[in-house]
């Protein structure tokens, strides 16, 4: 076995003002039922609820950014970019930002009293990342296709490791798995489909 080393459509909406920050608001398409519009709007509530949240931080450290506010896939996404020191708030391989996620969740929890799968961007990282590890599970799934020989990639956090079993889906004849414990965690591409 060979070692590999490492390596979201958004919604139109209307901009809207929110304090300092530009947030966008998410259009109800006319054929969404009235279920999924309330959970739609719930998500949009999750999403202004981080929003205010994120504010509040970026205004304590005195960074600039625009925060914006999408739904997408069953989850709130908001992302925040335009100021030069947000690379600070990403940290080393996401660090940072990982952190920063739980505790927008943590936040929204608090104020919403249920739990939710909020998504926080910083300066495009996850969405650059998400491009990385998409060519990297496609990469590996056709080196094990040719050679027939498995590969192990390095360790990776559970928002990385679903973008390259998604990467390595899309291509026939291979699977993969994940193997190890957390933060050990690792896809293994397998051949096989």
């Amino acid at each position: 076995m060979s070692e590999t080393l490492e390596t979201e459509p958004q919604s139109e909406g209307a901009p809207v003002e929110a304090g300092d920050a530009t947030t966008t608001a998410v259009e109800h398409s006319p054929d969404a039922s009235r279920e999924e519009r309330g959970g739609e709007d719930l998500l949009v509530r999750e999403g202004d609820i981080a929003g205010d949240y994120l504010e509040r931080l970026l205004d304590i450290l005195d960074f600039d950014g625009d925060i914006d506010l999408d739904v997408e896939a069953g989850r709130a996404i908001v992302s925040v970019d335009g100021g030069k020191d947000l690379e600070k708030l990403v940290g080393q391989r996401g660090d940072v930002l990982e952190a920063l996620q739980e505790l927008t969740r943590l936040a929204v929890q608090q104020s919403t009293g249920s739990r939710n799968r909020l998504m926080l961007d910083i300066a495009g990282w996850r969405s650059q990342r998400r491009s990385e590890l998409t060519e990297l599970g496609r990469q590996a799934a056709q080196e094990v296709k040719e050679s027939g020989e498995s590969q192990r990639l390095r360790p990776m956090t559970p928002f990385e490791r679903k973008i390259v079993h998604d990467a390595v889906a899309g291509v026939g004849g291979v699977h993969s798995e994940s193997e190890g414990e957390e933060p050990r965690r690792r896809v293994v591409v397998l051949p096989g489909g």
